[in-house]
C-alpha cells in the first residue's frame, strides 16, 4: 500500500517495541500534541517520569522519537514524535505475525474507550452543524483481498491531504481536528470456492497509526 503520510514504516523490531501500552500511549501523545518531556507526559500515560523516560529512549533506539529543538533552559530533555504517524505491515515468519498481532492488540484497547468518551464529553459540546457530520457506521462488505487492499489505498489517497493539513503553516478557516476509527475486521468465514482461505485465515494484518 503506498504511504501518502510520510508515515514511519516499522520494522519486526520496532512493531514489537511499540506494542506496550505506555510507550504507544507516549508516541500518540507526542505526536497529537508535539514535543513533551517525560514528566509533563507522565501523568497522561500512567507511569511515572523515569518510567516514561526510559521508554522514551526505547522509543528512540527504533527511531520512533528524538530530541526536540526546544528553546528551553536544558534542565530537562524535550523529545518529539520523529514522524506524524507509523504503519505496519507483518512479517511472513511466525515472529512478524506475532508482533504485529501483539501491537494491533494493544492499539484496539487504547482505541476502545474513544467513542464513549467522545459521546459523553465532546458531543453535547459540538455545533448542530457539526453534530449532523459525526457518527458512526458499521458495514459488511463482501470483497475479495485484493479488493479489500484496494479499497484501503483509495481511503488513504482520499484521507491523505486533510491528514497533511496538520502540518501545514497557515491554519484553514472554519477546521478543527476530527479523528477517524477505521476498523478493517475480515471474517474468517469465506464464500465457497475461495481456494485461499486457509492460507488467510489466522494471519495477523496491516495496520497503523496518527494522530
Amino acid at each position: 500500500m503506498a504511504n501518502p503520510y510520510g508515515d514511519i514504516e516499522l520494522t519486526p523490531r520496532s512493531i514489537r517495541a511499540l506494542a506496550h501500552p505506555v510507550r504507544l500511549a507516549i508516541l500518540s501523545r507526542l505526536q497529537g500534541h508535539g514535543p513533551s518531556t517525560a514528566t509533563a507526559l507522565a501523568p497522561h500515560v500512567g507511569a511515572t517520569p523515569s518510567v516514561t523516560s526510559w521508554h522514551l529512549r526505547h522509543l528512540a533506539e527504533h527511531g520512533l522519537v528524538r530530541d526536540a529543538a526546544v528553546d528551553a533552559d536544558g534542565r530537562q530533555r524535550w523529545w518529539e514524535a520523529a514522524a506524524t504517524g507509523f504503519r505496519f505491515t507483518p512479517a511472513d515468519d511466525a515472529a512478524g505475525q506475532d508482533a504485529a498481532s501483539l501491537l494491533s492488540r494493544v492499539m484496539f484497547d487504547q482505541a476502545a474507550g474513544l467513542p464513549e468518551a467522545w459521546a459523553r464529553d465532546t458531543e453535547p459540546l459540538l455545533e448542530r452543524q457539526w453534530r449532523r457530520s459525526a457518527g458512526l457506521s458499521n458495514t459488511s462488505i463482501v470483497a475479495t483481498a485484493d479488493e479489500l487492499a484496494g479499497i484501503e489505498a483509495a481511503v488513504e489517497a482520499l484521507l491523505a491531504p486533510y491528514v497533511l493539513r496538520k502540518g501545514a503553516d497557515e491554519p484553514t478557516p472554519g477546521a478543527r481536528r476530527v479523528r477517524l476509527l477505521r476498523y478493517v475486521l475480515p471474517s474468517a468465514e469465506v464464500e465457497q470456492g475461495d481456494e485461499d482461505a486457509d492460507e488467510r485465515v489466522g494471519e495477523a494484518g496491516a495496520g497503523g497509526g496518527r494522530e
